[in-house]
């Protein structure tokens, strides 16, 4: 089974160089997602010579209040990087100030990521589900991916047909609104992700190699096989990074 994951923070784990390592061995295609501009730069570095890892531009909303000042750097690190993320919004227990400057800075990213065009983008969205939608709009001209999507599914629909994909993680896929997501979504647009080392499988932290459940728990959930389940994404994957 070819696996894939979208959104996995590889600078969080607690050892790197072995992490990296295994996902070599294991021959996972694996974008490292990061936080803040700082982060890509740290983790590009260590990835260079990877085969099946690729470094991802982020600008974590939670951080957006606190690291407004690296907006510039992210901008000017755009132009190099394909993959974006970790980005968004986040309206969970936040004050108006702290999600105004998150708006200013997605607002900025989308717009500098739409003139580069052809950006894979992993956006967050908790509780602003309705607004980030909104903000990328119909027709992004880029891959705009929601990841971990716990939204309505009147919200879900909407992204669906404004072209958004969906990254599906374990823990999702053990959720009553989870699951209901899951079978809401064409085949067509989901996605794999672990969102290690913040998810957990039994007594493991989560990382890449996760997958394999993943796709097991979305063909158990849509009434699928496997098989049928493991093609559609590994399709799904390749004309992302295509």
């Amino acid at each position: 089974m070819n696996l894939h994951d979208t959104h996995f923070h590889l600078d969080l784990c607690p050892d790197v160089t072995k992490m990296v390592a295994q996902i070599e061995r294991e021959k996972i295609y694996t974008i490292a997602v990061t936080n803040l501009p700082d982060l890509f730069l740290y983790t590009k570095n260590f990835v260079r010579n990877t085969k099946y890892i690729r470094p991802s531009l982020g600008f974590h909303p939670e951080l957006a209040a606190s690291h407004i000042g690296q907006l510039g750097k992210f901008i000017a690190l755009a132009r190099e990087a394909k993959y974006i993320g970790e980005i968004g919004l986040d309206n969970f227990k936040k004050q108006s100030d702290d999600y105004q400057s998150q708006k200013k800075i997605f607002k900025a990213i989308l717009e500098c990521c739409a003139m580069h065009g052809g950006k894979v983008l992993s956006i967050h969205s908790r509780r602003a589900e309705a607004e980030v939608i909104a903000m990328v709009g119909k027709n992004y001209p880029g891959s705009p991916i929601l990841h971990w999507y716990s939204g309505s599914i009147k919200n879900l629909e909407q992204a669906l047909d404004s072209g958004f994909l969906f990254s599906i993680n374990y823990a999702m896929t053990q959720s009553t609104n989870g699951k209901a997501i899951i079978k809401a979504l064409p085949l067509a647009h989901i996605l794999l992700e672990s969102d290690g080392p913040f998810t957990r499988l039994r007594d493991e932290e989560g990382w890449p190699g996760h997958a394999k459940a993943v796709v097991e728990q979305i063909a158990s959930i849509k009434g699928l096989s496997v098989s049928e389940v493991s093609t559609n994404l590994i399709i799904n994957f390749k004309k992302l990074v295509s």
